[in-house]
């Protein structure tokens, strides 16, 4: 059996620092997440051209970029989109937003 080499990817537009986001997968030169290009992406179906309409200071090589490193470190970066996720649901749970609860107030207010 003929044994191929893992060829890793080089990611010219995809950083780390420690600085920033706490050392989670960036574009270069910005602050905007691989994880938060993934979400427009597979979450709210936008397309790459979508996404860099929504990020004029991307260009479509940096967000195919991030999609791309995503794909080769998706378990990774989904342990830990799942981990902001469950941190989330728990400040939400602490902190309850005040709009929320003025309309909930509101709602008992008309049926009670």
């Amino acid at each position: 059996m003929v044994q191929i080499a893992k060829k890793e990817t080089l990611h010219p537009y995809i950083t780390k620092d420690e600085k920033i986001c706490q050392g989670t997968p960036i574009i270069a030169g910005t602050r905007i997440r691989v994880i938060d290009i993934v979400i427009e992406y597979e979450k709210l179906g936008y397309t790459p051209d979508e996404i860099v309409n929504a990020h004029p200071h991307l260009s479509l090589a940096q967000v195919h970029d991030a999609l791309s490193y995503y794909y080769e470190n998706r378990k990774e970066m989904d342990e830990k989109m799942a981990q902001d996720e469950k941190f989330i649901k728990l400040l939400k749970g602490q902190f309850p937003s005040r709009l929320y609860q003025k309309i909930r107030g509101q709602n008992q207010a008309l049926s009670g």
